[in-house]
């Protein structure tokens, strides 16, 4: 365990903007973790666990304990028909992945170059490019510091949605995610469905092959955190009922729609935002990326209210120009705990 002698946030999350806490720490074990919960100067604090805040937005200093979540490691049993991958939570998302195919063990090349940490990936069931987290996942092991219980979750405990699970939700308050499990498949097959993947040709789709045509995708349209601060897909592809999307594409030919089960359609948030005409509009020294709208980025010193005000600004006109309310995908925090965009 180590205490940081800077409260500063800011090189501890991707938007790298200014906010504080009142005491940063870091867990290496679970011994850690019962420390840090256990210390007399913090027992009535909040924590808040962080890998690499790549899906945060401070809005406001933190009043309480920040852990950075640094358990690692990784292990893998072989089974017959598949591969269980057991890695601690505070291993790098992306050199987990790319490690998985250096290993010959495909399964995740859908997800690479995702920023943060392997515990973040069931707290929000990341996904892209047609995989989600959920599709992967054998067990989420968590840890209550306090009671120091320790319990393994299915899948189904951990109630998978759209970027969403049970972690989001009072259920677990207090719970630290410790160790994900993985099952990849020996039976692997490439999923070419979605975006720029589809030109792929499924005879020459390696996992490599797919690997690597996703690092060149995102790295050509998603802004580097280390370059310009930004915590990626700012807002959640909207699902609406199908009936409203058909309307919508029938005034909007070319507006991308997707099929998401029982009367539902899913619309790319990124096209809502740059029909609006957003791209690279500007609050402070918050701004939306010129080359992907889904983007909020922190080009020039911003504060968390120049990209609030701005992330409000896009919500508004996307609503009065197709009816579509869009909710954020970033996880806001404020001086107690997680808050909203509304409550801002």
């Amino acid at each position: 365990m180590k205490w940081l002698s800077d409260v500063s946030l800011t090189p501890h999350h991707t938007f790298g903007l200014p906010a504080h806490a009142h005491a940063i720490a870091e867990a290496h074990t679970v011994v850690d973790l019962y420390a840090i919960w256990q210390h007399p100067d913090f027992l009535a604090l909040p924590k808040l666990v962080v890998g690499e805040g790549s899906n945060l937005l401070f809005c406001q200093d933190f009043q309480g304990v920040v852990v950075l979540n640094r358990l690692t490691g990784v292990s893998v049993d072989d089974h017959a028909d598949h591969t269980i991958l057991h890695v601690g939570a505070g291993e790098s998302w992306h050199d987990l992945v790319a490690w998985s195919i250096d290993n010959d063990l495909p399964g995740l090349e859908n997800l690479a170059l995702i920023p943060g940490c392997v515990g973040a990936a069931p707290i929000q069931n990341i996904g892209a490019y047609g995989v989600e987290f959920c599709e992967r996942c054998a067990y989420v092991d968590i840890l209550n510091p306090v009671t120091q219980e320790m319990r393994r979750l299915t899948r189904d405990d951990c109630q998978f949605g759209y970027r969403d699970s049970i972690f989001k939700t009072s259920a677990l308050q207090g719970w630290v995610i410790t160790q994900v499990g993985f099952r990849l498949t020996k039976a692997w097959q490439p999923i070419l469905k979605y975006g720029a993947l589809a030109e792929l040709e499924s005879e020459h789709a390696t996992p490599r092959a797919i690997f690597d045509a996703v690092c060149a995708i995102r790295q050509a349209k998603l802004p580097d955190p280390r370059v310009c601060g930004n915590a990626g897909s700012f807002f959640k592809n909207p699902v609406i009922e199908a009936r409203q999307a058909n309307a919508l594409q029938t005034r909007y030919p070319e507006m991308p729609m997707y099929p998401a089960g029982e009367g539902k359609a899913k619309l790319a948030a990124g096209w809502l935002i740059e029909q609006c005409g957003l791209k690279g509009a500007k609050q402070g020294g918050a701004r939306v990326h010129s080359k992907q709208a889904l983007v909020l980025t922190n080009a020039d010193h911003a504060t968390s209210q120049d990209v609030v005000r701005l992330a409000k600004r896009v919500v508004n006109e996307v609503q009065a120009r197709f009816g579509v309310t869009l909710h954020h995908e970033v996880r806001f925090m404020g001086a107690q705990g997680e808050t909203s965009l509304e409550a801002q």
